[in-house]
């Protein structure tokens, strides 16, 4: 046998004619097909569909599939030349007739059409998945959750979906049908009055979204967090409980913005509340608010913020959040925005600070009354410090600059408290752990099952991203190691820090230094590079409640913010619920890879380069490669023999030898290129629709000769 790789790399290292269609490389749209013209040693001349002709070499020629439905197929591995412009061809011209679903044998790729497609996700649809074979139907969300759900149901195992994709790919969307359709597999009546979970699950996500999603560069409605949702279900597959976690909150944007994005989407709906709420907060256009004004995008096309509102505190309602926590809920959330009205000036004492003018006073004084806390302990706890030594407590004043910090730190940690947060590094991080472990999974997973069944295989390389891991990780030696330790040394500052970093991992082939840069750094994560700026690590990492916040907050009269800041130690709890988003994995795992089609977020437009570069970082192209490289389908020798016996019933008389059997089965049949393992037989992609077509022949003629 050949080494699999070479189905993936289907070059010119086969002869091409004079004649014959090729793909080659083009700098604007990635790929581009053609026909060559001449062939002079291993310079190939081709007339490209664009009407330009190149000279290339040989080996960056890929042929083009003559023969290929228009359409495109709806598995990848049904594709006759499995190479990086036959994927990306097929996605498109799926893409184009509106197909946005394809599947690389079991993965699902979702390329968002960014429009809507109601047929897709109605009832009837729901209920032609419901128990069909997987890969029977066209490709769909559906289909995931339908052999989730039945694996669950018939094998016991607790099954988990990962959505995954770049801002603005449809994570959120797709997310949402998975969970429909759970809904309605296990749905049962709810008690007269009262909301189903699964309802309540479902309304659960524009209550998320109103609190987590804000408009970015790439996307009017981008997740600024993580979400983890669990449905339990009883042993009739009945839904029985859920829970949503959520983690890795983007807080920054609470006080930071830059054009052409927004804040949170709450905050302008509560700009947009009725009058009643509006006096109630004493709220204004979000044009006055420091925390919102700081870009000039305060609407979004087609969303009429007032109508969220009252959308967002309905779903509440079904989430069960009654009346009166959400006016708690939102009084904080205005009290946010008083907050980030509060300028300083300087005071009479040597650098200190006071609120800088009476407008200033009147929004000190409006987020104490929301908070439900004193206006002087508010006051005190942005402008002062409070020092414990061993002999003394000593009082330290702020200067205006340290107050702002004071005060933006204050508005973070309570918005913060309705997520679990950690921020941008954190997020890339959890990335490469989703990154690894679907890389065991399709990858490492599929040579291990090789090796044990004694096989005959030719290990592919695939990308393993157990460096980067360990770059940041590992302990001792790791950047989170080496970030801990500086924030033990009172001196360390980010440039020491920085040095630090340069110098340990110079060497580093994911570590780099970006030109004339002091104290920046990047890794080259799965998904590209990413530059980090560690001026604001030292402090984050050290990101404890402020004494005088916590004190303050947990003495307010409102026990909706006092519960938010309870007195206990809440370090051990945050650590333990991070390590357990990672241990939920270790149910049995099925993928659907969502992608963006262009940066404009606009509909019927598809970016060649853009798409390549995501089904690269994530994993597509390897895992198309192993899969057909492979051996997709395995069966053991006896539901093979069953399956197929009716194809050459002799091998079956007498016979108790099963792996004898199947080899003769298997010769007999003329298949091509199979496997026999120690218990299973192992065949390539497309050779069990052969066998099944064969069977269905054989029943047909079987019944034809029988009338």
């Amino acid at each position: 046998m050949g080494n699999p790789t070479s189905l993936y790399l289907q070059a010119a290292s086969i002869s091409l004619p004079v004649g014959s269609l090729v793909w080659v490389e083009d700098p604007d749209i990635a790929w581009i097909d053609g026909e060559i013209l001449e062939v002079n040693g291993s310079d190939i001349k081709v007339l490209c569909n664009s009407g330009k002709t190149v000279v290339v070499k040989s080996s960056n020629v890929y042929a083009k599939d003559a023969e290929a439905p228009p359409s495109g197929v709806d598995d990848m591995t049904k594709l006759a030349y499995l190479h990086e412009p036959g994927v990306l061809h097929n996605l498109k011209a799926r893409y184009d007739i509106n197909e946005i679903y394809t599947y690389t044998g079991n993965i699902l790729i979702a390329v968002n059409p960014f429009r809507r497609l109601p047929h897709l996700y109605d009832t009837h649809m729901m209920a032609q998945y419901k128990g069909a074979a997987f890969g029977e139907l066209s490709p769909h969300p559906y289909a995931v959750a339908d052999a989730a759900y039945r694996l669950m149901i018939n094998d016991g195992v607790s099954q988990s979906i990962l959505v995954s994709g770049e801002s603005g790919a449809g994570k959120t969307e797709s997310t949402k049908q998975l969970m429909r359709y759970l809904a309605y597999m296990g749905g049962r009546a709810a008690a007269e009055g009262s909301r189903s979970v699964e309802q309540q699950v479902l309304e659960s996500n524009p209550v998320l979204e109103a609190f987590g999603n804000a408009k970015t560069v790439r996307n009017n409605n981008s997740s600024r967090f993580g979400k983890f949702v669990e449905i339990q279900f009883d042993q009739k597959g009945r839904i029985s409980g859920a829970a949503v976690r959520t983690y890795l909150l983007e807080r920054s944007r609470v006080c930071q913005l830059s054009d052409p994005e927004r804040n949170y989407h709450c905050f302008y709906m509560l700009c947009a509340a009725p009058p009643e709420d509006i006096q109630r907060f004493k709220l204004d256009n979000p044009r006055t608010f420091h925390y919102l004004n700081q870009t000039n995008c305060y609407e979004l096309n087609g969303v009429d913020d007032g109508k969220e509102y009252l959308a967002t505190r309905k779903a509440m309602d079904v989430v069960g959040i009654n009346s009166e926590e959400q006016d708690a809920i939102f009084q904080v959330v205005a009290a946010i925005l008083h907050l980030g009205n509060i300028e300083f000036a300087k005071g009479k004492e040597i650098d200190s600070s006071v609120p800088k003018n009476e407008k200033s006073w009147f929004h000190l004084k409006t987020a104490a009354e929301l908070f439900m806390c004193d206006v002087k302990a508010l006051e005190d706890s942005l402008c002062k410090r409070v020092i414990v030594t061993r002999d003394e407590t000593i009082t330290k004043w702020l200067d205006p600059e340290a107050a702002v910090t004071s005060r933006d730190a204050l508005a973070k940690i309570v918005y913060s408290r309705l997520f679990d947060c950690f921020e941008q590094f954190c997020i890339n991080l959890t990335n490469e752990k989703l990154q690894q472990h679907f890389n065991q999974h399709v990858f490492k997973m599929e040579q291990e099952e090789y090796t044990k069944e004694e096989i005959n295989w030719s290990y592919i390389e695939f990308i393993d991203n157990q460096d980067i891991l360990d770059l940041v990780e590992k302990k001792p030696g790791g950047i989170i190691a080496l970030l801990d330790e500086a924030c033990m040394f009172p001196r360390s500052t980010h440039e020491t820090f920085a040095q630090k970093l340069y110098q340990t991992f110079k060497n580093h082939k994911r570590f780099c230094k970006p030109k004339l840069a002091r104290s920046d750094f990047t890794i080259c994560h799965y998904a590209g590079d990413v530059t980090y700026q560690t001026e604001l690590f030292l402090e984050k990492n050290k990101d404890y409640v402020i004494a005088e916040h916590q004190a303050l907050l947990n003495a307010s009269k409102c026990s909706f913010v006092s519960g938010l800041f309870p007195t206990s130690n809440e370090e051990s709890s945050k650590q333990s619920k991070f390590s357990s988003i990672g241990s939920r994995f270790k149910a049995q795992p099925h993928y659907i890879r969502c992608v963006k089609p262009n940066n404009l977020l606009k509909p019927a437009i598809f970016e060649n380069n853009n798409v390549l570069q995501q089904l690269r970082c994530g994993g597509v192209m390897e895992a198309i490669r192993i899969s057909m490289a492979g051996y997709p389908t395995r069966k053991p020798f006896y539901e093979f023999l069953d399956r197929f016996g009716i194809l050459s019933p002799e091998v079956l008389d007498g016979s108790t030898d099963e792996v004898a059997a199947c080899k003769r089965l298997l010769e007999k049949v003329g298949l091509q290129g199979y496997q026999i393992g120690k218990t299973k037989v192992f065949l390539r992609a497309g050779q069990m629709a052969e066998l099944d077509a064969r069977r269905t022949e054989g029943n047909l003629l079987g019944m034809y000769m029988r009338a």
